[in-house]
């Protein structure tokens, strides 16, 4: 197989070069900045146990790449530009090509499928900060991360046990799992609090307060009324973190800022898009569908749009400015 990691940053690149030292035929695709830095200086990678920097194959865009038998797409792009990574994929190589989701939410695998053959769910629980061109940090030790994965919506192939293989020998942990979106679905309730460690700071989050605690319980019990009423099988919370436990402890690397959520991260980076439409508006749209109200996600959807617009730094929004607008909502 060769791996075409579509969206090169923090995850993308880590499980790239990852199964690149393994021996697997792995090319990135980036963008910017971070493209040029790869193609001329490779990727520094950073870990508690050192660093290296490692030459890495690095295109800007699919027409760049003559596809074979045997190629596996990895989207590890956030999902507000999967939209566009399939328009040209399937312009580039056709709709047979196997595409694996490895990205927050479960939106994903669902816009994948209706255009593609061929489509992966993967669980990607992986401590990893991309904020310097050309760098990325990856602070689980001994594993870098977990990488469970399996057929959308259900099952288990020769491809996924064979990435699965190559993850574990990459230093992931990876299960062929034929209820790959269960855990998907149970990650997402973790996933529901990534915009308030960008709003209001790492720290607030870290914290908890009592404010913050109850908020995003909030947001968690919408999201599971919203899963029962849709009869939506998830994994436990707990599950999943008996899973990391199993996998890795988040180490420091010496001079490498420790970064938040991947949202955290893009507004870090200044960036024009954040995922949480595919992380609170999912829970939203399934509150619309099934009549289930979800003023929490809402609120807090709401507002990272707000402060995306308005160009806010990260952990300028108070907790108690997103609760009124809960309040708000829930009021009509």
């Amino acid at each position: 197989m060769r791996y075409i990691i579509y969206g090169a940053g923090g995850i993308g690149g880590g499980i790239g070069v990852l199964l690149q030292l393994a021996g697997c035929d792995v090319v990135l695709i980036a963008r910017g900045a971070h493209l040029q830095a790869m193609q001329q200086h490779g990727l520094l990678v950073r870990r508690p146990s050192g660093e290296q920097r490692v030459p890495v194959s690095a295109v800007g865009h699919p027409s760049e790449l003559t596809f074979a038998d045997g190629d596996v797409v990895i989207f590890t792009m956030k999902g507000q530009d999967t939209s566009d990574a399939l328009d040209d994929l399937e312009r580039c190589v056709g709709p047979e090509i196997p595409i694996v989701c490895g990205q927050n939410g479960v939106g994903n695998e669902r816009s994948v499928a209706r255009r593609f053959l061929n489509v992966y769910g993967m669980l990607v629980v992986m401590p990893a900060t991309f904020l310097v061109p050309g760098e990325i940090a990856l602070f689980g030790e001994p594993r870098a991360g977990l990488l469970d994965s399996g057929r959308y919506p259900r099952g288990v192939d020769a491809t996924v046990t064979q990435l699965c293989a190559d993850l574990s020998s990459a230093g992931f942990n990876a299960q062929a799992d034929p209820d790959v979106m269960r855990l998907k679905y149970g990650k997402l309730l973790d996933n529901l609090g990534n915009a308030v460690g960008a709003l209001c700071g790492e720290e607030a989050l870290r914290r908890s307060g009592d404010d913050v605690r109850a908020f995003m319980r909030r947001m968690r019990d919408e999201a599971i009324a919203c899963y029962n009423a849709a009869r939506i099988e998830y994994a436990p919370r707990s599950e999943v973190g008996e899973r990391r436990a199993a996998t890795f402890t988040s180490g420091e690397i010496a001079g490498v800022e420790r970064g938040g959520s991947s949202t955290w991260q893009s507004f870090r980076r200044g960036l024009p898009a954040i995922e949480t439409d595919w992380l609170n508006g999912e829970i939203v749209l399934l509150g619309l569908e099934h009549d289930v109200p979800t003023p929490a996600n809402r609120a807090l959807q709401l507002m990272a749009k707000r402060a995306l617009r308005d160009g806010s730094s990260v952990g300028s929004v108070p907790i108690e400015a997103i609760v009124a607008l809960e309040e708000q909502l829930a009021a009509g």
